[in-house]
């Protein structure tokens, strides 16, 4: 298992340090240029859309916007946030973190481009339900010759569920919950904590999804405000009670993203290329632009304008990254947390990130575990609302190869993935969760560069309807 590890990290170190980092932020800024920044000039706009104030219950698709969203934050709004920005501050320094807003900022074209398609060309099923994603804008979109890398993306997508939105899930709740319990309890080389874990998110998620998007719709929409606001409180918590360090915070992760940290202690250290990958890679992992999972997700979005839902869709590398990941970051970086030994990393580095930095109000409150409660019920509901999501995403390109009758099936499969990830190595897991991420990415992102008139000819058509906005083209004038 060892030597297929190295195997695989030699694989994402190949595939992240070069190929994807240039891929994945050219098209990014392709995009912002192509689509006339839109992730600042739309930004109002999606926040509307998402309140609500152009719903129409009588409009074609599944969700509403807001549910929409809520579902694929659902799936980006995960691990990533928690575990990621760690382990992409630990191995790359404070620098990594600008990349992951470098990532986020540039991301919002793109999620604005891709979910804009995933409506334009989805399709309405047999039972009334509609399916959209890469998979169908590939097809439809570029014609019948381009559906090989459809089904390459269809493919590739369905195995990477297991990896992105089930394993990783499983694997580093699990490993928080069996950090705050305390001593494994190992039979068979089993640990019975985390195996337990994994049979009891594999359960609860089982509930949700064999009602289908709609139900999923209906969990997320709840679920999603509560656990991004709880965590952004403890955070915030933090942050207020070092505001005297903020300034020098901010100098070091600025000052770190073009020059690297030098190596000391614990942390593996780093020169500008390295900082920057691990920055770009833990951040497309966190807020999947690029990667054409959340066009899975706002395909269902009800509306008659496409590009509406790739006005609300911008707003999701904003929430996940810019908000959600920056507050994971400043507390470990605010507390000296990634300073510590290399074995800790992951869930369990925020854990004691938020231990040190919540001491104050710990002491107070008489507990010794108040950190890691916070990080252990942050990991068990963003584990928990991604899997949720991602058996969706996984089951619609499952289905897109081999028919509406192999969802259930893929179901099954995919909770019993959640136990096995529970309890196998997690390093191994982070190695094929960035590989499968790669290989999504790319069939994805040649179809944005080729159907990108069309979103701009989408966006053109619907700016008009848009009140303000003959005004709001003055002003940029």
């Amino acid at each position: 298992m060892e030597i297929f590890n190295q195997l695989l990290s030699q694989v994402d170190d190949f595939l992240w340090s070069y190929v994807l980092v240039t891929l994945l932020l050219g098209t990014g800024v392709y995009l912002t240029i192509r689509m006339r920044l839109v992730q600042i000039f739309g930004f109002g706009h999606g926040v509307k859309l998402t309140a609500g104030k152009y719903d129409n219950p009588d409009d074609p698709g599944d969700l509403k916007h807001f549910q929409a969203l809520s579902t694929a934050l659902s799936a980006t709004v995960g691990i990533g946030n928690i575990a990621g920005v760690a382990i992409a501050i630990q191995k790359g320094g404070p620098g990594a973190l600008f990349w992951m807003w470098v990532t986020a900022a540039l991301g919002m074209a793109t999620k604005f481009t891709c979910c804009t398609l995933a409506v334009k060309f989805r399709k309405t099923n047999p039972d009334g339900t509609v399916s959209g994603g890469p998979m169908y804008y590939i097809e439809n979109g570029l014609g019948k010759n381009w559906k090989w890398l459809a089904v390459t993306f269809a493919g590739f997508a369905s195995v990477a569920a297991f990896g992105v939105g089930c394993m990783a899930q499983a694997g580093e709740m699990a490993r928080s919950f069996s950090c705050l319990v305390g001593k494994a309890v190992p039979v068979g080389g089993f640990d019975l904590v985390k195996v337990g874990a994994g049979v009891i998110i594999a359960l609860m998620t089982g509930l949700v999804i064999i009602g289908g998007i709609r139900r999923i719709g209906e969990v997320t929409g709840r679920l999603v405000p509560f656990m991004c606001v709880f965590y952004i409180i403890a955070a915030m918590a933090i942050i207020l009670l070092n505001l005297g360090k903020i300034p020098s915070v901010f100098y070091q992760i600025f000052h770190d993203a073009f020059t690297g940290t030098a190596a000391k202690g614990g942390f593996l250290g780093s020169a500008f290329i390295f900082t920057m990958r691990m920055g770009v890679a833990r951040g497309i992992f966190s807020n999947e632009s690029g990667m054409g999972s959340a066009p899975i997700a706002h395909a269902t979005a009800k509306t008659n304008y496409p590009v509406r839902e790739g006005y609300v869709a911008l707003l999701e590398p904003f929430i996940d990254t810019l908000v959600i990941c920056s507050m994971t970051g400043l507390v470990v970086v605010l507390t000296g947390a990634w300073h510590g030994p290399s074995h800790i990393g992951g869930a369990e580095l925020t854990a004691a990130a938020f231990s040190q930095g919540l001491a104050p109000l710990s002491n107070v409150l008489n507990t010794a575990f108040l950190g890691k409660l916070v990080v252990t019920i942050g990991v068990i509901l963003f584990a928990y609302s991604t899997a949720i999501s991602w058996s969706y995403y996984g089951d619609r390109s499952f289905s897109y190869l081999f028919g509406l009758k192999s969802v259930v099936p893929y179901r099954y499969a995919f909770c019993l993935f959640l136990v096995v990830g529970a309890s196998i190595k997690i390093d191994l897991v982070w190695n094929l969760c960035d590989i499968l991420n790669g290989m999504m990415a790319l069939p994805n992102l040649v179809s944005l560069w080729l159907l990108s008139s069309v979103v701009f000819f989408e966006m053109k058509s619907y700016q008009p309807l848009i009140p303000g906005f003959d005004l709001q083209l003055k002003n940029r004038k």
